[in-house]
């Protein structure tokens, strides 16, 4: 039995498996593109090593995506075999895991929590743990377990980056800010330390600041995975929104963000949906971008990874006039709120499923019934999770539609 780098047992005789161990929870907690090269290496070196199975499995299951979903399968299957053979921790760990898969949210967090209390420097268990309580909205609980791990890991500038975007959800500015200038003064390519600062100067309205913040940090997002290089570009993006350039967000969008995209990633295209969306809410023409975009979209209709996401692809399928993919997928929604998780269903039934409608209405150009639809809805919209730069886009889209709704209202008097 051997330790890895965050000083923990695992249960294999293979240098070679824990340095390529090592190596993913280097990736995973830089966002960097070798995650699954890390994983197959530790694999090939010991097929028996269950903690590396589960890490798979993990990294596939974060894609939210069908084809990596049953990419996860086997590896989880395997990771289970050995459970009677391995340490307390990875024990725990896999399970975890395997309620993830399952779709029992809350007995994974339950998990991870456990886990940051008994092993604290277990910092891709902690990564984990945020990620669900970021697409639950729970932005306390997001701060809090970060918070629980800080005294054993009070060198490592990831769990820094980690407590800075815990701080910034949940409003204390200054501590995010600072958490995240410490974390960039110990490692400049700290890529998710970048992301936290972004939070905070758009949050404060500190735009040129932003602007400057990020370009300078950009050369060091070159090896992160398309996910977060995508979304930092998307941020830079918001900054020169705010300015009014358009033109910039339409330059940014085609070489830094869909241009620089996995196409075929739900993360990087819910990023493009919204920034066209935002473009097109401050007056831009976005040219074929919605149907060039849409033709990705197929496989997302019966998926429903998170509802955060969904939203978005309904609105795109509608603008694009997608008219057979959006009906097919308003209905596999429906039914998937009447299955899923009872954790999980009323934030499927009683948030997604009306803000769905008040989208597509609003893509459809019809003000009063998205009016109808998202009022309601708009108080409760943290609990589909994302960030609160992410979820603002929503109210635009409700005060879009009233103002729509209005103008339309003084062209009708003003002709009768």
């Amino acid at each position: 039995m051997l330790k890895d780098a965050q000083g923990l047992e695992v249960t294999t005789d293979s240098k070679e498996t824990i340095a390529a161990i090592d190596c993913f929870i280097e990736q995973a907690l830089s966002y960097g593109k070798d995650a699954e090269a890390c994983i197959l290496r530790a694999i090939a070196a010991d097929p028996s090593c269950a903690l590396i199975h589960a890490y798979a499995a993990a990294h596939y299951l974060c894609q939210e995506n069908a084809t990596a979903w049953k990419q996860a399968t086997p590896h989880l299957q395997t990771a289970q075999q050995h459970l009677a053979k391995i340490t307390k921790r990875e024990r725990l760990y896999i399970q975890a895991i395997a309620a993830w898969a399952s779709g029992a949210i809350d007995w994974a967090i339950a998990l991870h929590e456990t886990l940051a209390q008994d092993f604290p420097t277990d910092l891709i268990s902690v990564q984990q743990g945020q990620y669900h309580y970021f697409y639950l909205g729970d932005k306390e609980r997001l701060l809090k377990i970060a918070e629980k791990v800080l005294a054993a890991n009070q060198e490592n500038h990831y769990l820094y980056g980690m407590l800075a975007f815990g701080l910034e959800q949940c409003h204390r500015l200054r501590e995010a800010e600072a958490m995240a200038r410490m974390a960039t003064t110990l490692n400049r390519h700290d890529p998710w330390a970048h992301h936290a600062i972004a939070h905070v100067m758009e949050t404060q309205g500190r735009v040129d600041e932003g602007i400057a913040w990020m370009e300078t940090h950009a050369d060091t997002w070159q090896n992160c995975n398309s996910m977060l290089y995508t979304h930092n570009w998307w941020h830079v993006a918001l900054y020169y929104l705010e300015r009014g350039d358009e033109e910039k967000v339409l330059t940014l969008y085609d070489t830094h963000v869909w241009g620089r995209a996995e196409k075929e990633s739900p993360k990087d295209q819910v990023g493009a949906i919204a920034l066209l969306l935002r473009l097109e809410l401050r007056g831009a023409d976005v040219g074929g971008r919605w149907q060039q975009l849409s033709g990705y979209l197929f496989p997302r209709l019966h998926e429903h990874a998170l509802p955060f996401q969904d939203l978005h692809y309904i609105y795109a399928l509608a603008r694009a006039g997608r008219s057979e993919w959006l009906l097919e997928m308003q209905i596999s929604m429906h039914k998937y709120a009447t299955t899923v998780n009872p954790y999980l269903r009323g934030n499927w039934a009683v948030v997604t499923i009306p803000a769905a409608r008040g989208m597509i209405a609003h893509a459809k150009g019809d003000w009063l019934e998205a009016i109808a639809q998202l009022k309601p809805v708009l108080p409760l919209l943290h609990k589909i999770g994302g960030s609160h730069a992410q979820r603002a886009l929503f109210e635009q889209v409700y005060l879009d539609a009233l103002l729509q709704s209005e103008k339309h209202s003084r062209v009708h008097c003003t002709i009768a």
